[in-house]
């Protein structure tokens, strides 16, 4: 409705989101409320768009990535973009390969420990453990540990103030990279070189959110908490039977929480808001800063708020919205 020639504009001219008329070769697209010039390119994990004509013109990336997200207080993001929360005290696996019952050999696993972190009952990661064959990266208190080799594997370590980050390969089957914030947040990005079954907490990279509750019996769950009990590591730990709302159980904290939470709702984050979805990262950020009340009270809400912000940096929006009063980040000594 906007480009049409003849109209508001001399016929061969189009009018573009200025009111000027311009040939088509200088309309501009729309992508998530924001004008993009001739020639602009978004990307996405699996495509790269230009800008052709007013008109999108996408490109399949000849490898495509995917991202699951661990945060806070048990909240994940699947593969395949289902999220959900669960308080489970004990050891999960996160996303290994070898699910299907023909091929049972599994060339990774990731395991996360979770355990009680705020006095309502809510959990968050304490350690995570990356079993490649024989070698095992364990992330847990602020630093990790190498041990063991496995000759097939390629990585690299890279560590700055504010993440911890493993590039992997496992030649022919899976470029990954990992990165921790050091706390309660851990992201796992693959991509794949053959179609190898995945499966886990993090689900079985499909292309399809509505089977990921996929236990590892193989069925698919009626809801999360028997999805999550299936992927218990150690089956001697108690099963989650409901998830705790803490901001109920510390109604004193709520006001504090959606006052902190709320700049993701604010024009600093405005950016980013027609691009990525803000109600979840903000109820998560909510439900995070009211559980979080055995110390490290902050920590949990920038955590929290810097997954939304993580979220933007992936669609190509760098948000500036640290500040020396507000979830600061200190360089290391003397840098």
């Amino acid at each position: 409705t906007k480009c049409e020639s003849g109209c508001v504009c001399a016929d061969g001219l189009y009018e573009n989101l200025d009111g000027r008329c311009v040939p088509a070769e200088e309309c501009p697209c729309e992508y998530g409320g924001l004008a993009y010039g001739k020639g602009e390119q978004i990307q996405t994990e699996c495509e790269i768009c230009t800008c052709t004509k007013g008109k999108w013109k996408c490109v399949q990336k000849s490898v495509c990535s995917s991202t699951c997200n661990l945060y806070g207080e048990g909240h994940i993001t699947t593969f395949d973009g289902q999220r959900f929360v669960f308080d489970g005290n004990c050891e999960y696996i996160l996303a290994m390969d070898g699910c299907s019952v023909n091929r049972p050999v599994s060339s990774f696993k990731i395991v996360t420990e979770n355990v009680i972190c705020g006095k309502s009952g809510v959990t968050c990661s304490r350690s995570i453990s990356i079993y490649l064959g024989n070698l095992t990266f364990i992330l847990r208190d602020e630093t990790f540990t190498i041990s063991g080799e496995n000759p097939g594997v390629r990585y690299n370590v890279k560590n700055n103030a504010l993440h911890l980050m493993f590039d992997i390969i496992i030649p022919g089957k899976y470029n990954m990279t990992l990165i921790w914030n050091k706390h309660m947040n851990f992201f796992i990005k693959i991509s794949r070189e053959t179609q190898e079954t995945i499966c886990g907490l993090c689900g079985n990279y499909n292309g399809n959110m509505k089977d990921d509750f996929e236990t590892r019996s193989k069925y698919v769950a009626s809801n999360e908490l028997e999805f999550v009990n299936s992927w218990k590591e150690n089956p001697l730990c108690g099963d989650v039977y409901f998830v705790v709302d803490p901001c109920s159980k510390n109604p004193y904290r709520k006001a504090w929480a959606e006052k902190t939470c709320s700049i993701i709702n604010s024009q600093v984050f405005s950016a980013c808001h027609n691009k990525v979805n803000r109600m979840p990262y903000y109820e998560a950020c909510v439900r995070d800063s009211c559980g979080c009340d055995i110390g490290g009270d902050c920590e949990c809400m920038c955590d929290a708020i810097a997954v939304y912000a993580m979220a933007c940096l992936d669609k190509g929006i760098c948000i500036d919205w640290r500040t020396p009063e507000f979830c600061p980040v200190y360089c290391e000594y003397f840098n």
